[in-house]
Parts: C-alpha cells; sequence; structure tokens
C-alpha cells in the first residue's frame, strides 16, 4: 500500500488500485461524488460511520492538487 497523503492511499489490491481514503473501499472518487452531488459532509458521515470528517477534507486537498498538475486534454475526433 502507498501514501500518497496521510489519509489517501493506492492499494492495486483494493478498489483496482484506485485513490481510497486509508485503505478502505471507499474511494476518493465516491466521496467526491457524494459532495457534487449536494450531499452533506454530516451526511455522508452518516452513512459512512467509518470516515472523519478530516477524511473527507483530505479528499477534496487530494483533487485540488491533481488539478495543479500540467496535463492536457486530447479531444478524440471519432473517424
Amino acid at each position: 500500500m502507498e501514501y500518497l497523503t496521510a489519509r489517501i492511499t493506492v492499494d492495486e489490491q483494493i478498489c483496482n488500485g484506485r485513490p481510497t481514503i486509508r485503505g478502505k473501499r471507499i474511494t476518493v472518487q465516491t466521496i467526491l461524488e457524494f459532495l457534487s452531488a449536494g450531499e452533506s459532509v454530516e451526511e455522508i458521515l452518516r452513512q459512512y460511520p467509518m470516515l472523519e470528517a478530516q477524511d473527507i477534507t483530505a479528499c477534496l486537498e487530494f483533487a485540488a492538487d491533481m488539478l495543479d498538475r500540467e496535463f492536457v486534454i486530447k479531444k478524440i475526433v471519432a473517424q
């Protein structure tokens, strides 16, 4: 298991290697999708009692850090 941050981990044996929270089977993407759908932190914590508020903050920080990197989005044109 590799720690990307103190709370975000990657393990190829867990969730197909997607970033997860502290090695649990809850992906960063899942939490970000809940937040983008308008769920409150309190509701997410109610649904996932093994999480802590700092885990959700870590997901947001991780996403912001990923967007702070240089990358190019290529448009694929169907032929």
